[in-house]
């Protein structure tokens, strides 16, 4: 820089580059490729039960673990579904897991199920199961003041590092995902 700012010949002209080749291209369909894949994995409802629901704040994996509570009658919850749902597909290669809890009644499954399906949602998807939503309150969060959408983010180990009653800034929860040690920013 210095010797092309002074108007010198640059002792080194040219360097080739070194890293990951996306911008490429030939690699400009990929995107709707990834597209149909995603198009194609199946979205199930899964129900979940007091016992389910400790075991799965206990997050006795590897993995960090995003757990998004929401209904297809809360507004906020509907709007932001979408940014979980790419969430997913940027880290689930990684040691990263998105988990989704509808609070819809059961009766209540069928609709619940449609909207994952239209949102594409193939990761982990439950609805309540033996437990009203007071209960279900307690356990996963006693502060947690019952207001949808509700998030939260668990280590490895069940510690939370992140809770959000309402709607979630992405870019916010997407910091927090690249700045656990589980995930780190780097692939």
């Amino acid at each position: 820089m210095e010797a092309l700012l002074a108007g010198k010949p640059v002792a080194v002209p040219k360097t080739k580059s070194f890293g990951c080749s996306v911008k490429w291209k030939e690699k400009s369909d990929w995107i709707e490729r990834g597209k149909a894949e995603w198009a194609k994995e199946e979205v199930k409802l899964e129900n979940i039960n007091p016992d389910g629901l400790r075991k799965l704040l206990k997050n006795d994996t590897d993995k960090l673990r995003v757990i998004n509570v929401w209904a297809t009658w809360c507004g906020p919850c509907v709007v932001e579904f979408p940014e979980f749902v790419t969430m997913n597909r940027m880290y689930r290669g990684r040691d990263f897991e998105f988990v989704s809890i509808t609070t819809d009644k059961p009766a209540q499954r069928e609709k619940a199920l449609k909207f994952l399906k239209a949102k594409q949602a193939s990761n982990v998807n439950y609805i309540l199961d033996g437990m009203d939503v007071y209960q279900f309150i307690e356990i996963l969060d006693p502060k947690w003041q019952g207001a949808l959408p509700y998030t939260l983010i668990i280590e490895p180990g069940g510690k939370v590092i992140y809770t959000k009653q309402g709607a979630i800034n992405a870019l916010e929860v997407r910091k927090k995902i690249v700045e656990s040690p589980t995930i780190g920013r780097y692939y």
